[in-house]
């Protein structure tokens, strides 16, 4: 086991896999020298070549055209964009051919491509470069969606984004790039999609959070610890999938539960998981009404103050646990 950060697992990953697989290739643009916009490509091009770590143009529409293309005829391509903002316009080749070819063909043509993504605020990238879009493409029938929170997670479900035969939008969150580092093994290793991981137990509230907000969550369950009050914190991994059974089991043993993510409160995916709490059988354990965490619905801001006001902090994790507690 050696510590790497959440940069270092992802490329670790992608490394092992072209060694292993030569139909593994990356594109996109500046992965080459540069090493793509954070670095995660860095030194590639030097062991694969430009063959196989592919700068493109500037058009995301071309660069997801060309991933779709080749994975239809037996590669397995990893696009890199980015910034997640720009998903919007690779839109039409993700959600009108890439999700839908496998059912069109019948199951005769697969898309085993991955569209990795650098998501989220606090990097002061403003209102172009800094959006949570997961819940557009979990819409989408067809699409797979993965948000890991560190960088143990992060190799694991790389490895089975790329094994599996559909799309996969790989969501990675800029502010965990360098600071979220842990134990991570040498050796491949693959987190199934759809599985949830418990990252801290507890028996009075459940916190179920995404992305960046798992560590929020970990770190509000810390401070009600000192208080005496014990709070479980699930990290879904992947939203589609999504592992219902874990949270449902949870809020059946802690009887209240917080939904928290950095995308907008509006139309977020917590939406739907609140939804489907409420049409399990956790609904009748309810001890208080399933309680919803989201940005502000306002364009991302660049004065870092405004921007970190606009998404959920700790202590917004804090008072929503405290405030369920006290509902009879």
């Amino acid at each position: 086991m050696r510590e790497l950060t959440y940069v270092e697992a992802l490329r670790e990953c992608m490394s092992q896999e072209m060694r292993e697989n030569e139909n593994v290739f990356i594109l996109g643009e500046d992965i080459g020298v540069y090493g793509g916009a954070f670095g995660v490509t860095r030194g590639m091009i030097e062991e694969f070549g430009p063959e196989r770590v592919r700068n493109t143009p500037i058009s995301e529409a071309g660069i997801t055209g060309s991933a779709i293309g080749s994975a239809l005829t037996g590669m397995q391509p990893i696009v890199e964009l980015q910034f997640s903002d720009f998903i919007t316009i690779a839109m039409d080749q993700l959600a009108n051919q890439a999700a839908k070819l496998r059912y069109m063909y019948g199951g005769k043509g697969n898309v085993p491509m991955v569209l990795r993504t650098p998501a989220g605020s606090g990097t002061g990238a403003a209102a172009q470069h800094s959006q949570s879009l997961e819940a557009w493409v979990a819409h989408i029938p067809g699409l797979k969606v993965v948000q890991p929170s560190t960088a143990y997670d992060a190799k694991g479900l790389l490895k089975a984004a790329i094994d599996d035969p559909n799309p996969v939008i790989f969501y990675e969150h800029k502010l965990l790039y360098k600071t979220s580092s842990e134990d991570v093994p040498e050796k491949m290793y693959s987190l199934p999609l759809g599985q949830a991981d418990i990252k801290r137990e507890g028996t009075e509230v459940t916190i179920v959070a995404t992305s960046v907000m798992v560590h929020r969550a970990l770190e509000a369950a810390e401070v009600l610890a000192e208080e005496g009050i014990s709070v479980e914190v699930i990290d879904p991994r992947s939203i589609v999938p999504l592992d219902e059974e874990t949270i449902v089991q949870s809020v059946i043993k802690t009887n209240r539960v917080i939904i928290a993510h950095e995308a907008v409160k509006r139309g977020g995916y917590g939406g739907e998981i609140a939804s489907m709490i409420t049409e399990s059988e956790a609904f009748d354990f309810l001890d208080a009404p399933v309680k919803r965490l989201g940005a502000s619905p306002v364009p991302v801001p660049y004065n870092p103050e405004l921007e970190k006001a606009m998404t959920p902090q700790t202590e917004d994790l804090v008072q929503a646990c405290r405030e369920s507690l006290q509902r009879a």
